[in-house]
């Protein structure tokens, strides 16, 4: 199939099921809760330590004050989905070599030559360039330059995970960090100044780190013989399933105490938030459990489903938490 056989509508809808656009719910609601973090001052101060004597009450949404705030939630959710589209094209583009030779990605769309090599690049592209220039808008409607600053940066970091399993079995690592700038980048486009504040942000950064590199590990059990046959890293092809399991055991933990941290320092989460929490370790345990019996025939239940819910539940009770009560 190529370029001019189809519409540009077709051409897009390809991309879209091709990339899996739904996953952008992994990232997004983390996003969104740090830019209603960011929205709110006046709290809990550590700057970078944990400072017990300067606390002070939260500051509730003020909706005059803040009659911005779903202008520039719209926006970071635009931005989002031009960054993710670019990350995952460059991902797709980079390893249709090697998807081709894997009997799971095969059928993608680059490889099995549904989606032209050049139109792919060619989206990237405009994706780019339309993430940028929702960047800009933070400093036209806002005067926060601060986004179109970093855009390059984020680009360039997002869209090299693809090369990272070439070289080392860390690139869950790198995954992780790539969503684990969701946060942060949202709050530093709503708010900068809330990085010198709120520690919480960084512990709810820190807690996506670990959340997304424990089930990228698991993810990669499909992939152990074909990583081991064209010799690519991957924490399952390096140390074998079992092992890689307790290490994303492991992660998921640490991510767990990411949260309970987060809730502990910031005076704003309440017991909706913690409710969140544990909801998050029994989803959790649910998803390992799930691939200790089953492996990957349940992967679509253990990858996408359940942490789907946890990012959506933990956003939402989250929000809710900071803004409303």
């Amino acid at each position: 199939m190529t370029l001019a056989s189809t519409s540009p509508l077709s051409t897009a809808r390809l991309i879209a099921s091709d990339i899996k656009l739904a996953h952008s719910v992994f990232a997004l609601p983390f996003a969104i809760l740090g830019a209603c973090m960011a929205a709110i001052q006046g709290f809990f101060i550590l700057d970078f330590g944990f400072d017990f004597e300067h606390q002070h009450s939260p500051t509730r949404l003020d909706l005059a004050r803040h009659a911005h705030l779903p202008g520039k939630i719209a926006l970071i959710i635009l931005a989002m989905v031009f960054a993710r589209t670019v990350a995952m094209l460059a991902n797709r583009l980079l390893d249709r070599h090697i998807d081709r030779h894997n009997p799971r990605t095969a059928n993608r769309a680059i490889p099995s030559g549904r989606l032209p090599a050049r139109t792919a690049l060619l989206v990237l592209v405009l994706c780019a360039v339309a993430f940028a220039g929702v960047c800009a808008c933070f400093g036209w409607l806002y005067e926060n330059w601060l986004p179109l600053q970093l855009a390059p940066l984020v680009l360039v970091w997002i869209s090299a995970y693809g090369l990272l399993k070439r070289w080392t079995w860390l690139c869950h690592l790198y995954l992780g960090i790539s969503l684990a700038f969701s946060p942060i980048a949202a709050a530093i486009a709503v708010n900068p100044d809330a990085l010198r504040h709120q520690t919480s942000l960084y512990l709810l950064s820190a807690m996506v780190l670990f959340w997304v590199a424990g089930f990228d590990i698991i993810y990669a059990l499909q992939d152990i013989e074909v990583d081991r046959q064209q010799n690519l890293f991957s924490i399952p092809s390096r140390f074998g399933a079992a092992a890689a399991l307790r290490i994303s055991r492991v992660l998921h933990a640490l991510a767990l105490a990411c949260l309970v941290a987060a809730g502990l320092v910031d005076p704003r989460f309440g017991a909706l938030f913690f409710i969140g929490i544990a909801i998050v370790a029994v989803l959790l345990i649910y998803e390992h459990l799930t691939i200790a019996r089953w492996g990957s025939t349940k992967m679509a239940l253990a990858f996408f489903t359940l942490n789907g819910v946890i990012s959506c539940v933990l956003g939402i009770l989250g929000v809710i938490d900071v803004l409303v009560l």
